[in-house]
C-alpha cells in the first residue's frame, strides 16, 4: 500500500473536491484520480463517489478513511523522529563526573558509547560533586555521576554503587588500630580530612555528629593524593572510600580497617533533570552507566 496514495486520497476527503485536492497536493487533476483509482483497485472497493458539488467518501471509504488517517499519522511521526535523529547525529552528550570515578570508568563509558554512537561526541566534565550538581541545574551537563547529593526538586537521582569507607593509615603507623573500628572510636585517631563542603566530610560527621564523637582533625586537605603523602610524614589516619587505596601507585605501604557499627556507606548516584523523558543520546548513555559492572571497576 503506498503511503502517498493514503496522503492523496485523506486530502481528497477533507477537501471534498478532486480539484482542490489536486491543488493542495501539487498535482493535476488527472494524476491525483489515477492515483486514487489505483488505491481502490488495490483496496477493491470503490472509495469516493462524485456528487454535484465534488466527492464524497463511501461507506467503504468512510470505513477505509480511519485507517488512513492512523497510518498517515504513523507515517508522520516516523518522519518527524528521523529528522530528529538526522538533526541531532552530531549531537554532544556532556556527562560530569568526580575526578577518581572518570579514571575508573571513563574509558569504558566512552567506548560503549563510541561503538552505539559512532557519530555523536561525548564530552566528559571533571569536579567536585557539589559543584556538577549545580552543573546540572544550570544545563551545563546533561547527566552526572555524583555522590551523595543533596534533595533537590529539579533533578532525579538513581544509586548505581554504594561503597564502605575505611580507616587508613601507615603500616609504621603507632597505635595500629585494630582490623575493624567501631565508628564511636573514631574520636581516637588524628585524623586527615577533607574541609566542608565535601561528600566523604558530611557523612563521617553525621556518622559521629549521630554517636556524639568528638573528631581529632589534624589536618583538613582537599585532595586525596595529598591525604596520602601527608599521612606519610606522621602517625595520621583519614577515611575514604575503600577502592580509593588502589588509586595511587606506590601506595603498598598503606592499609586500612573496616568501619563497623555503623559502616558508613557512601552513594554513587546517577543524576538527570527531572522531566518526562531524555533525549536519545541522553538516555542511551544512562544506560551505558548501569550497565556497567561497578564492583569490578572499583575494586
Amino acid at each position: 500500500m503506498d503511503l502517498k496514495q493514503i496522503r492523496y486520497f485523506i486530502v481528497a476527503c477533507e477537501m471534498r473536491s478532486l480539484s482542490r485536492a489536486a491543488e493542495v497536493l501539487g498535482l493535476s487533476q488527472p494524476s491525483l484520480s489515477r492515483q486514487i483509482q489505483l488505491l481502490e483497485a488495490e483496496l477493491r472497493h470503490h472509495l469516493l463517489i462524485r456528487t454535484g458539488r465534488g466527492v464524497e467518501p463511501t461507506p467503504a471509504g468512510l470505513r477505509f478513511l480511519a485507517h488512513a488517517q492512523a497510518l498517515d499519522d504513523l507515517a508522520q511521526h516516523a518522519r518527524q523522529d528521523m529528522r530528529a535523529y538526522a538533526s541531532t547525529s552530531q549531537a554532544k552528550v556532556r556527562l560530569g563526573m568526580p575526578h577518581r570515578v572518570a579514571r575508573r570508568l571513563a574509558p569504558h563509558i566512552v567506548q560503549s558509547f563510541r561503538r552505539q554512537h559512532p557519530h555523536a561526541a561525548l564530552t566528559l566534565a571533571e569536579g567536585l560533586s557539589l559543584e556538577m550538581n549545580e552543573w546540572l541545574v544550570k544545563d551545563r551537563v546533561d547527566l552526572a555521576l555524583l555522590y551523595d547529593p543533596p534533595p533537590s526538586t529539579l533533578v532525579r537521582y538513581e544509586s548505581v554503587y554504594r561503597e564502605d569507607l575505611v580507616l587508613a593509615y601507615g603500616k609504621s603507623c603507632r597505635p595500629a588500630p585494630p582490623p575493624r573500628v567501631r565508628a564511636r572510636d573514631l574520636g581516637r585517631y588524628p585524623l586527615v580530612l577533607p574541609s566542608a563542603p565535601n561528600t566523604i566530610r558530611a557523612l563521617v560527621d553525621k556518622t559521629c555528629r549521630d554517636l556524639s564523637v568528638a573528631l581529632d582533625i589534624a589536618a583538613e586537605v582537599d585532595v586525596v593524593h595529598t591525604i596520602l603523602e601527608t599521612m606519610t610524614q606522621e602517625s595520621l589516619y583519614t577515611i575514604l572510600p575503600r577502592s580509593a587505596l588502589n588509586d595511587m601507585q606506590g601506595q603498598d605501604y598503606l592499609i586500612c580497617s573496616e568501619i563497623i557499627d555503623p559502616v558508613i556507606m557512601n552513594n554513587l548516584t546517577l543524576a538527570t533533570p527531572i522531566r518526562q523523558t531524555l533525549p536519545p543520546f541522553v538516555e542511551s548513555t544512562a544506560s551505558i552507566i548501569r550497565a556497567l559492572d561497578m564492583k569490578q571497576l572499583f575494586a
